[in-house]
């Protein structure tokens, strides 16, 4: 009865250390959408907009959380969803608009200061799906301040749900990309990449300074 008892306990205190996983609906009802349509309840006069495009088919995978401004639990659902992140800034404090365009059920989740694939709740500030009733995530009137950077996580509702997108932000300030995440390509250049270019363009330097060089001595 002892050896029981212990027993029950100890599977008890496993329970309790357990992350919390909320189990979500499936969101797959509404209809995929074309293009942005801000919210009727907008009041914005957009002076700045920005449109990101990438895919997260081959993309890395993480724990995504709930939908929530902030969300409070990571998705039962969404355990392995493939993702990309967009770094941006603005340049206005003000109310911004997003929409994450695709042609499956998406999810979309913007992160303040950094993001951490292996804690999905660390400095997310909004999660969405299925607005304006598309399958499709975004938001209206999230105010966003000047000077932060924050992170646009692409992603799907469940593990099967991946693909190309197109990300539409916009409000009173302009959207600015910035390095530190996983933009898609074409976006900001990585280290390596900057790197390279700077010794290639001190070669081609230094190659041309030589020819002048030559030059000027065969003239004279």
């Amino acid at each position: 009865m002892k050896k029981l008892f212990v027993s029950l306990a100890l599977a008890a205190t496993a329970v309790i250390a357990m992350p919390a996983l909320a189990q979500e609906s499936n969101g797959k009802t509404g209809s995929v959408n074309t293009r942005f349509t801000p919210s009727p309840n907008s009041s914005l006069i957009f002076t700045g907009s920005s449109v990101f495009t990438g895919d997260t088919t081959n993309g890395l995978t993480y724990n995504r959380p709930i939908a929530g401004i902030p969300p409070t639990a990571l998705s039962g659902v969404g355990t392995a969803v493939r993702y990309v992140v967009t770094p941006f800034r603005v340049t206005t404090s003000g109310n911004y608009n997003f929409f994450n365009t695709t042609g499956y059920d998406s999810y979309l989740g913007i992160h303040a200061g950094s993001f951490d694939p292996t804690n999905g709740l660390l400095n997310a500030i909004a999660y969405n799906d299925d607005f304006n009733g598309t399958l499709d995530g975004g938001f209206s009137n999230l105010a966003l301040l000047a000077g932060v950077s924050y992170f646009a996580v692409s992603s799907g509702f469940d593990n099967t749900d991946f693909g190309a997108f197109r990300l539409d932000i916009n409000g009173p300030g302009n959207i600015l990309p910035i390095g530190g995440g996983t933009p898609p390509p074409g976006g900001v250049p990585e280290p390596a990449t900057w790197a390279m270019l700077i010794f290639g363009f001190a070669g081609i330097g230094a190659a041309l300074r030589r020819r002048r060089s030559a030059g000027v001595a065969v003239t004279a």
